[in-house]
């Protein structure tokens, strides 16, 4: 039998003679499981929050995508795109060109972004899942925008008086030696045909048209693109098709896949869950000095047991064992209650979402097995940490005296 397992066991489940001692001990433990309970609820919620804030940006960003690596464009010709088509893992893929654009309507303007994209766009990305009302329409002239540039220029759908889209012309030289009668802009009409709606600064960032017609209004040709964007099949090694289509693209475009092409957005989060995590570890450190003390009115209470077991011929390493043990044990059960009583409520918001961020939206939340062992292990390191040092009060002074 491991002796002092048995009497730091004892010693957790019997009572001591003085209140206060047991009402230091209920305190301490009522602490612990409130803190590791808090700890894993606000790391589960901000799990579900870093979700929730990705998926919008994964509605409009792809599995892949080439970008250029030099400039605004690239070319694909006729056989890179059927070399493309041939790669195994790879389910579809799509050409899109987007320049930064002057909106207007009436006496109502901003700037956005004007996306050309071509058939194949939808089926590559979730975009059509934002659309709140309308359609794509199927006219050449059709385009899509986001609520907040609906909002902001009052654009009609479907409306005889087209929203315009103004590019400065490409090329160099004055205003002067391009003529007088010049523009010195390209201009589109486009009628509105549907509204999508995501978060507010892409809701108020891109005007979606047919590729052609961006095409033509930036004066490009039919094999000028801004990028490529690419959906894999679900069992596809992201690796093995980067690097198919890197082979195929040589070195006009760079393949980035989802996380780099939000490499500040995850950046951001995971800073964010780091500096949460860690604010909150600080406070689970302040609770634990009660864990310290607590230990310490136990050894000063059982102190004529400790003579007791020294005159028996148990040692100092050993009588320091057992509050060692003691402390492990209350700050282990504490945080395995705590973790208990936080996956119940998170497993009741995911069930019953009984609190909303709106009436139709509850708080997101996720149950992670990975957050669960980081709560575990933060207690247990801290409960070894303050246990050792109020065992190591255990002298064979304080023994003796």
């Amino acid at each position: 039998m491991n002796f002092p397992l048995y009497i730091a066991k004892r010693y957790l489940r019997s009572k001591s003679s003085q209140n206060a001692v047991n009402i230091i001990n209920f305190i301490t433990f009522l602490v612990i499981v409130i803190g590791s309970a808090a700890l894993f609820i606000v790391l589960s919620a901000f799990a579900g929050l870093k979700t929730f804030s990705l998926s919008f940006s994964n509605t409009f960003d792809p599995d892949l995508k080439a970008s250029p690596t030099t400039g605004k464009h690239f070319s694909i010709s006729a056989e890179e795109e059927s070399a493309l088509a041939e790669i195994e893992g790879l389910a579809n893929f799509s050409k899109e060109l987007e320049e930064r654009a002057y909106l207007t309507y009436k006496e109502k303007s901003t700037i956005g972004y004007i996306k050309g994209v071509d058939e194949n766009y939808r089926a590559v990305t979730g975009v059509d899942s934002t659309l709140i009302f309308g359609n794509w329409g199927s006219d050449v002239n059709n385009g899509v925008i986001g609520i907040g540039i609906y909002n902001l220029l009052g654009v009609p759908m479907n409306n005889r008086t087209a929203m315009e889209v103004l590019v400065p012309k490409p090329g160099e030289g004055s205003f002067s030696q391009q003529g007088f009668n010049s523009k010195p802009y390209d201009d589109l009409a486009l009628v509105v045909s549907g509204v999508y709606a995501v978060e507010e600064s892409l809701d108020k960032k891109y005007v979606f048209a047919h590729l052609p017609l961006v095409q033509e209004l930036l004066q490009k040709d039919s094999t000028e693109v801004s990028g490529i964007n690419f959906k894999l099949m679900d069992n596809a090694s992201p690796d093995d098709v980067r690097n198919s289509i890197n082979a195929v693209l040589g070195e006009k475009a760079s393949v980035l896949t989802r996380r780099e092409q939000n490499t500040s957005l995850y950046r951001m989060l995971n800073t964010e869950n780091l500096a949460t995590y860690l604010i909150f570890t600080l406070v689970l450190i302040i609770a634990l000095f009660n864990v310290v003390g607590a230990i310490i009115m136990m050894i000063l209470d059982k102190q004529q047991n400790s003579k007791t077991l020294f005159s028996l011929g148990t040692t100092i390493k050993e009588l320091r064992r057992i509050y060692f043990i003691q402390g492990l044990l209350v700050t282990s059960f504490g945080g395995l209650i705590g973790v208990a009583l936080g996956s119940l409520l998170i497993g009741s918001q995911l069930a019953f979402g009984w609190l909303k961020i709106t009436p139709s939206l509850a708080y997101p939340v996720e149950f992670n097995v990975i957050n669960l062992l980081i709560v575990v292990g933060t207690i247990v390191v801290l409960g070894v940490i303050s246990s050792k040092i109020a065992s190591s009060r255990i002298t064979e002074k304080l023994i003796s005296a």
